[in-house]
């Protein structure tokens, strides 16, 4: 999840194993160590754009990387604490506020490492969007309080309440995933790799994206907090194939590798931009749900490949696409194309 959150999770974890007098010491130390993983966001090359996002959420985000990580956190932090907690507590401290960085960034969509070195599968569960102010303000609120009273219970009861409301996100995407089994059955089409993610912020409007006979499909559904069921339809583009997009190109070379490399980041929901000449985007990703423009994507040039891929986003917060997304959060079909589901 975002930064701030990690930091929260760790804070308020130390927190409910605090002593109290030594709490705003340990807070302090949660919430360095939970924000510690994310610097693995500074590793980066001028020469290959692709090799920041194959490292962000890696090794760092691994369960086996939790002792040294807290080590780590634990060392930076002893010559400023060293008078105000033994090196043990420091670091167990530290361990807690770092060991649930990895996970927490599992339950997004953008996908972590968390078994590596066994396996460099990214772990993506889906279940809460990269930032979710509500989840982000019970730690926050829990952090705060935790501070000022002395209970340690005000602590446990934020992560029990973080918790529950990570049930609640479970609970509306299974209802997401639903519709959209009802979706795809009415267009007599058999998902090979499907995707039902959160849109940012909520846990109302969620993205499909789903892979049939070539092409890649793209909806958006909205699963009210009662019955009610929205379904938003969108749009498909043909996935990416490099032996039939690209057959000139040879595998041996670096803009083919490139493109293998993405392939593996983007879980193989690859295709060009219908909009944008030559750049393969990310279809997990958009600014509207329902859209087949990709939030980011690498840049390539066939004539040049023995040259590494630019890696872009391409960002549009105008104010229509703020007005269709509230329109699609509220459920508006007045205003944008939907139907309600069976």
């Amino acid at each position: 999840m975002d930064i701030l959150t990690q930091g929260l999770l760790g804070g308020v974890l130390v927190q409910s194993i605090a002593r109290k007098g030594e709490k705003k010491v340990a807070t302090l130390a949660g919430l360095f160590a939970g924000l510690l993983a994310d610097l693995d966001i500074l590793i980066h090359s001028a020469d290959d754009p692709l090799l920041n996002i194959e490292f962000h959420r890696h090794f760092t985000h691994s369960l086996l990387f939790i002792p040294p990580g807290g080590a780590i956190a634990a060392l930076i932090l002893w010559p400023l604490l060293r008078r105000h907690l033994s090196l043990k507590r420091l670091y167990l401290f530290c361990l807690a506020g770092f060991s649930l960085s990895g996970v927490l960034d599992a339950l997004t969509s953008y996908g972590t490492m968390l078994f590596w070195p066994f396996s460099e599968q990214r772990v993506a569960l889906n279940l809460i969007a990269i930032v979710d102010p509500v989840f982000t303000l019970i730690l926050l609120l829990g952090l705060l309080l935790g501070l000022r009273l002395p209970e340690r219970r005000l602590a446990l009861g934020a992560l029990i309440l973080g918790a529950g409301y990570l049930g609640f996100a479970g609970v509306q995407q299974q209802r997401a995933q639903n519709v959209m089994a009802e979706v795809t059955a009415a267009r007599s089409h058999v998902p090979q790799r499907q995707v039902v993610k959160p849109t940012m912020g909520n846990l109302l409007l969620w993205r499909s994206v789903y892979v049939h006979d070539g092409r890649i499909y793209v909806d958006a559904v909205r699963v009210g907090l009662l019955a009610d069921r929205l379904i938003f339809p969108g749009d498909s583009v043909a996935r990416f194939i490099q032996h039939r997009d690209l057959p000139q190109l040879e595998p041996q070379t670096t803009l083919a590798g490139d493109i293998r490399r993405f392939e593996r980041f983007s879980d193989g929901f690859v295709a060009f931009d219908p909009q944008q000449e030559n750049v393969l985007g990310d279809m997990r990703y958009s600014m509207l749900p329902n859209s087949v423009r990709p939030l980011w994507g690498i840049v390539i040039d066939p004539k040049q490949p023995q040259q590494h891929v630019d890696y872009r986003f391409f960002r549009d917060s105008s104010a229509g696409v703020r007005h269709t997304f509230i329109n699609m959060l509220l459920g508006r079909c007045d205003e944008v194309d939907c139907y309600r589901a069976d």
